[in-house]
């Protein structure tokens, strides 16, 4: 799909080296990347045949900012963007405290900018057809997802400055998809939730039970505590059928025991295409040419925010049950509602 847009990479790290991807195989020119430091932005600018730029001068004549910094710079970085007239991709989490969440979607309705929160599984074709078929099988009564692997070696994660651990960075996809699911079929919204987290400063391994409208509880996992070969996987049930996804090691799905055929995919890299990357970067597009809202937008991303934050809030409280949204203060990180720093 050739388009006239043209992308900055704000932000020269491993994730945006997964957008750059995706805009090569979407036809999208990435014309100008910066980061914290000339050397990392010059590195990244001429492996992608763009002009290594300062943050202050973004969008630097981009029509779209993917921002994929730090969490704690997310929310200065996107306003600056949409403030400089550029639409955003804003990686997750979307930022850093849920004030900022509150901020961020008051700016957005009020003027109408485009920001897409990139929850790219929403947008992979497995998740899809796992969804999809979870609709078929009638109310559920199991509903559990795991993202379980060993800690990144890249990133500040363990960092308190990052905000969070596990649950903040990684356990946003899986919260994202229980969140899809439970509407799709039916379910409703996440109502509370109980979450028991470990870690020295952030969580290394986090394990929520979300309650539902209908009164489904599903159980998340997220873990840096896992093996080198990472485990993904989701499995819902009801009394009448069995739906089962695997993302890694093995992308699998599975209706019923059956096993159900997944697209092809044409990306030299087939995980950018098979994890959603591609397709989000094409929906976003279309959006901006259609003048249409993201499906993945402000709101999500701040939705996700509150399930989260109640997540530290109750391990705080020694895992008791909380409401979502919990009521916990706005304008701490999610580690400093956990520990207190």
């Amino acid at each position: 799909m050739a388009t006239s847009k043209n992308i900055a990479l704000c932000g020269a790290g491993m994730i945006s080296g997964a957008h750059a991807m995706a805009a090569h195989v979407v036809g999208v020119s990435i014309t100008a990347v910066a980061s914290r430091t000339e050397a990392k932005s010059a590195e990244r600018a001429s492996q992608l045949n763009a002009i290594s730029v300062s943050y202050e001068q973004l969008p630097a004549g981009a029509d779209i900012v993917i921002v994929a910094t730090p969490p704690a710079h997310h929310f200065s970085h996107t306003v600056h963007a949409l403030k400089s007239g550029a639409a955003v991709i804003v990686e997750k989490p979307l930022v850093y405290t849920l004030d900022e969440a509150d901020r961020l979607l008051q700016l957005v309705e009020h003027s109408g900018a485009k920001v897409l929160y990139a929850e790219n599984l929403a947008y992979a074709p497995v998740v899809h057809a796992f969804i999809k078929r979870a609709t078929t099988i009638g109310p559920l009564n199991h509903l559990v997802l795991k993202t379980i692997q060993s800690l990144p070696q890249w990133g500040d994660f363990t960092t308190a400055q990052w905000g969070g651990g596990a649950l903040f960075d990684l356990g946003v996809h899986p919260l994202a998809i229980a969140v899809l699911i439970g509407r799709a079929t039916g379910a409703g919204e996440v109502v509370a939730l109980s979450a028991t987290l470990r870690g020295e400063i952030t969580d290394t391994h986090a394990e929520v039970h979300l309650r539902f409208e209908s009164g489904l509880t599903a159980t998340v996992t997220s873990s840096w505590e896992g093996e080198s070969v990472p485990t993904w996987d989701i499995e819902a049930s009801s009394n009448e059928g069995v739906v089962r996804a695997e993302l890694f090691p093995h992308l699998t799905l599975e209706h019923n025991g059956d096993e159900v055929v997944l697209p092809a995919t044409t990306a030299a890299i087939p995980m950018i295409e098979q994890f959603g990357y591609v397709g989000q970067l094409s929906a976003f597009i279309a959006d901006l040419e259609e003048g249409t809202q993201p499906f993945m937008d402000v709101a999500f991303g701040r939705w996700i925010m509150e399930i989260v934050c109640a997540g530290y809030y109750s391990a705080a409280l020694g895992s008791q049950e909380v409401p979502v949204p919990s009521g916990c203060d706005r304008f701490k990180s999610p580690v400093q509602l956990w520990k207190g720093f």
